[in-house]
Order: structure tokens, then C-alpha cells, then sequence
């Protein structure tokens, strides 16, 4: 990706970002109970890169097929087949369905921080992050019901909702299932990594296209997209988690393979011999050494495992872009194209 094209999308991530961030508090309000709400609302003003409403709001522009400025534009008033649509609205249904799935799953996985800060469960309780996460994932349905699109549409964009959420709690009881079974194969991880992170990529790339009256085979390829660009974002995220410097990380380099997490990399590489257990023989993230965990890459780069990964990441983005050409030939359609190259060539 050159230097251009990663300026130019984090401009239109960062564009639409504040206004999906100046949008959060106008549809979920501190009210009452208010220690409720500020739970609620917690995790969404704590940062985030906003990339699924991105994703969103970049569809229902290409789908306009017309020149769209995202600080001006009228998303709350989007043109859509025989009328218009807030598209907007739909925007933050998906992030804060993402805010849920991250308070649900720290509770699961006890975790201390989250974004930077303390997660919900430790700045509040335990009950009031669970209801907090519960109030976020029945406020997306009230969204999409409130965008204003027709019946037949706004029903297709609930099921697609509500199916998401569904694969999403099954990708979860996957990964759960993984961390106490020996054998794992790579098919298998990839069906957990779509169901936990990329049906909602996927969500978000086929509702606005449902909300604003596309035909059946312009929603299906981009749920592709979707589904393509969240596989290969999620393989990228165990690809950080090896090669990037603890500091720039934020957290110990090498963590998933101290806490043994099943990855694409370590699944590979037990298919090439490896015995992955003992790469790490320390068990503690907080006593592990870089050269420790620079010895287990090595080992892991030799496999070949290292390079699987990468590869099996760059055929998802070039699959999920192929199925962008169901949008007209548009900027917004470069930006979502730009998206998918950036997703696994970030880093922390």
C-alpha cells in the first residue's frame, strides 16, 4: 500500500469516525440510571477506530454513486430507492454491537484494560457491565428500526443484525472450546475467526446496502467483503501479536503464545511438527523475556508458518475486494478497496 493510499484512507477513517463520534451521544444519552448509561457509554468514548461504520457509511456513498463530503454530508437524510434513509443511525448500531461484544467478552476473559483503560467490569461492577453490554445490543435493533427505510428493507437489516449477533455468540463458544483441545485444524479456525469477528464486517457492508434498496447480488458480495476483510483482519491481529515490538504493542509481544491461544500461525505450525507447547516455557506473560519470544518466531518463521499466514491474509483482501466490483466506479469504492489493504498492513 503506498504512502498515498494510507494517507488518503486514514483521512476517510478519521472523517467519518467524528461523525459517527459526535452521532454516539445523540442516540444513547447519559440518562437514567445514570450510572447505567455511563457504563453504556464508557467503552464508546474511550477511543476506537470506528472501522465497521466506516465501512458502512462508505457502501450507502458508493451505492449513491455521487462525490460525498463526510464533514457535510446529510446522513441522517441519505438518499435511498424511492425515498431516504438515516444511515447514520445504522452506523452507530454496528459500532455499539461492537462495544458490547468487547465489555461481554472482557468479563469472560477477565481482563484489566481495555482501549487504554480500565474495562467495565473493573471501573464499575460485574452486574453493571453485563446490563451495560445488554443495553447496547438491544439499542442497535432500535436503531435500525428508527433509519426510516422501508418495511421490507428494514426487516432484512434486522435479520442480518440478529443473525450476526447470534454467529457472533457462536464464534465465541468456539474459541472458548479451542483453548481446551489439543487438536485444532486450520478450517476450523478460520470458521471461528469469521463467526467471532467477520460477521460483523460483513453486517456492516450488506445493511446500508439493504436499507437503501439494493438488489440481492450487490448485498451478497459485499457481505463477501465483509466476511474476507474481517478473516484477514483478525489473522493480522496474531501477526502483530508476534512481530511488533512490545512497546509499540502496548502489551508483552508473543502474549497470545504464552497463554497458548490457538492462532493461525501455531495451528500451521503443529501441521509442520512443531511441537508449539514448548516454544515458551514460561507460563507468565509478565515474566517472559523478548529473546524468549524471538527464539519462538524464529522457530515459527522457519515452519513457514509466519509466511502462511501473510499469504492467507493477502487472498482474503484480494478475494473481499473482488467482490467490490458490484459498486459503481466510485472514490467511496477506492476508500473501502484502500480499507482492505490497510487492514493488514497496519500496525499498532
Amino acid at each position: 500500500m503506498s504512502r498515498q493510499s494510507q494517507a488518503a484512507v486514514e483521512r476517510a477513517i478519521a472523517a467519518r469516525r467524528e461523525r459517527v463520534n459526535d452521532a454516539i451521544p445523540e442516540e444513547l444519552p447519559v440518562d437514567e440510571p445514570e450510572r447505567l448509561y455511563e457504563a453504556t457509554r464508557y467503552l464508546l468514548d474511550a477511543g476506537g477506530k470506528r472501522l465497521r461504520p466506516t465501512v458502512l457509511l462508505l457502501v450507502a456513498e458508493s451505492l449513491a454513486d455521487a462525490d460525498v463530503d463526510p464533514e457535510t454530508a446529510d446522513y441522517r437524510s441519505f438518499p435511498a430507492e424511492g425515498g431516504t434513509v438515516d444511515v447514520l443511525k445504522a452506523a452507530v448500531g454496528v459500532e455499539v454491537i461492537q462495544s458490547f461484544t468487547l465489555i461481554h467478552d472482557d468479563i469472560m476473559d477477565d481482563d484489566d484494560l481495555r482501549r487504554g483503560v480500565p474495562s467495565v467490569h473493573r471501573e464499575y461492577d460485574l452486574s453493571t457491565a453485563i446490563l451495560a453490554g445488554d443495553t447496547l445490543f438491544s439499542k442497535a435493533f432500535e436503531y435500525l428500526v428508527e433509519t426510516g427505510a422501508a418495511p421490507e428493507r428494514t426487516n432484512a437489516a434486522l435479520m442480518e443484525l440478529s443473525t450476526t449477533c447470534t454467529q457472533i455468540c457462536e464464534g465465541q463458544s468456539l474459541d472458548i472450546d479451542f483453548e481446551s483441545r489439543d487438536a485444532v485444524a486450520t478450517d476450523e479456525y478460520l470458521e471461528m475467526v469469521e463467526l467471532k469477528t467477520a460477521v460483523l464486517y460483513a453486517a456492516s457492508a450488506a445493511i446500508p446496502a439493504m436499507l437503501v434498496g439494493a438488489d440481492d447480488e450487490t448485498v451478497d458480495s459485499l457481505h463477501g467483503y465483509g466476511l474476507d476483510v474481517g478473516r484477514a483482519f483478525q489473522i493480522q491481529d496474531d501477526l502483530l501479536d508476534l512481530t511488533t515490538p512490545s512497546e509499540k504493542l502496548g502489551k508483552q509481544r508473543g502474549s497470545d503464545l504464552v497463554e497458548g491461544k490457538q492462532t493461525l500461525i501455531t495451528l500451521h505450525a503443529r501441521e509442520q511438527g512443531v511441537d508449539v507447547d514448548d516454544l515458551v516455557e514460561t507460563d507468565s506473560v509478565e515474566a517472559v523475556d523478548e529473546a524468549e519470544i524471538e527464539a519462538a518466531v524464529e522457530r515459527l518463521r522457519e515452519a513457514g508458518s509466519i509466511q502462511y499466514a501473510r499469504e492467507t491474509a493477502r487472498d482474503l483482501i484480494a478475494s473481499g475486494k473482488d467482490n467490490l466490483q458490484v459498486l459503481p466506479d466510485n472514490e467511496a469504492r477506492a476508500r473501502l478497496e484502500d480499507i482492505a489493504d490497510y487492514l493488514i498492513e497496519r500496525e499498532y
